[in-house]
């Protein structure tokens, strides 16, 4: 029995070098290639549902960015705040702002929401984020755009949370993100584009027009971003965008009931995935899973200690090598010492969602 969960063990070890040189080397050892200057007129579509202080708070770093010609179409998502107020009050100071406001019941759906802002939208191009954004960088409209060209009309950004000192959550949240940004990068590089966040993304209303918009999944209710990526994206029209001048940071959950039931949603719209992303993503999760379940069984059990601890060796230097590399990338580097501990964390984490989703669908978006 021993001997053949050994040899499950090196054959879990064999995947997961597999996916860390084959996939996530791509970007740990990648660099962002610079572009020029951008000049394409640019439509920044923000779509908030009761954000009247995100707003207040964030809207004027995306006012103040400096590009030459762009709009900032602000949708109310049917809000109960004063967030259609707080548009109104923009709205008169800057010229270049644009409000639709939504209150049909009946349709209120952030997809019908990003809809309705894509159709106000004046110019090809559009970037999109959320309410809860911060742009830090009076640059980042221009780094986003500047990818795009007559065969790149999908751009993947990088949507950062914000840091909070001594808190374990924060760390885990961060990392999830991480995790999650290796892997879009990295099969992205791989032609296997998969998903992107709507936090900072960019591509044209000719795409969109292309997809239907979201007629092929207007049934789901979350999945504007991640699920329109996975239907469109193609080899040639994706190109990356993770300068740091292009990040957007997010306000982080400090409540951990909360970001649960946000990554159950998120899980569950993985599920609608191109079959070949969920096998690799699958694959993938499973193999961390065992790692850690014959590590500590193999540890207490095996008479070949020496054969453990290579391969216990040989992918925690993996996964320190190709995170550490793609956390300096991100801004993420305070996470590397904790790697293991966030990874074993995460993966529990993950099995209470897969359990709580198979007896129980998230509802609320």
């Amino acid at each position: 029995m021993v001997n053949i969960l050994e040899i499950l063990f090196l054959i879990v070890l064999i995947i997961q070098v597999f996916y860390y040189l084959y996939f996530f080397s791509r970007f740990a050892f990648s660099s962002n290639i610079s572009k020029k200057k951008s000049s394409i007129p640019v439509s920044v579509i923000i779509c908030a549902k009761n954000e009247a202080n995100n707003l207040k708070l964030f809207l004027p770093s995306i006012i103040s960015q400096s590009y030459a010609t762009f709009e900032i179409v602000l949708v109310n998502d049917h809000s109960t705040d004063d967030s259609l107020q707080v548009m109104l009050d923009f709205q008169k100071k800057t010229p270049n702002i644009q409000v639709v406001n939504l209150n049909n019941k009946t349709l209120g759906n952030k997809k019908n929401a990003v809809t309705q802002g894509i159709n106000t939208a004046k110019y090809e191009h559009l970037l999109f984020t959320d309410a809860d954004c911060e742009v830090k960088h009076n640059n980042w409209i221009n780094e986003m755009a500047s990818h795009f060209s007559n065969e790149k009309q999908l751009i993947l950004g990088y949507g950062a949370y914000e840091k909070i000192n001594k808190s374990w959550l924060n760390k885990l949240i961060r990392f999830e993100t991480l995790l999650t940004a290796i892997q879009y990068f990295s099969y992205a590089k791989a032609n296997l584009t998969y998903m992107g966040v709507g936090r900072n993304i960019a591509y044209t209303k000719s795409l969109f027009t292309k997809a239907n918009g979201f007629t092929k999944h207007q049934h789901i209710k979350s999945g504007d971003d991640d699920l329109f990526v996975n239907q469109m994206a193609v080899k040639n029209n994706v190109s990356l965008c993770y300068s740091e001048n292009s990040f957007t940071y997010s306000k982080p959950h400090t409540n951990f009931k909360k970001w649960i039931y946000q990554k159950r949603r998120h899980i569950s719209t993985a599920n609608h995935y191109k079959l070949i992303h969920q096998f690799l993503l699958g694959l993938f999760y499973i193999s961390q899973l065992l790692f850690w379940l014959l590590t500590f069984f193999l540890l207490f059990t095996s008479k070949n200690l020496m054969f453990i601890a290579v391969i216990i060796i040989i992918r925690l230097s993996l996964l320190y090598i190709i995170y550490g590399f793609s956390a300096k990338k991100l801004k993420e580097t305070d996470l590397v010492l904790y790697l293991p501990f966030l990874e074993l964390f995460l993966i529990v984490i993950q099995i209470r969602i897969f359990i709580q989703n198979i007896f129980s669908k998230p509802t609320n978006w």
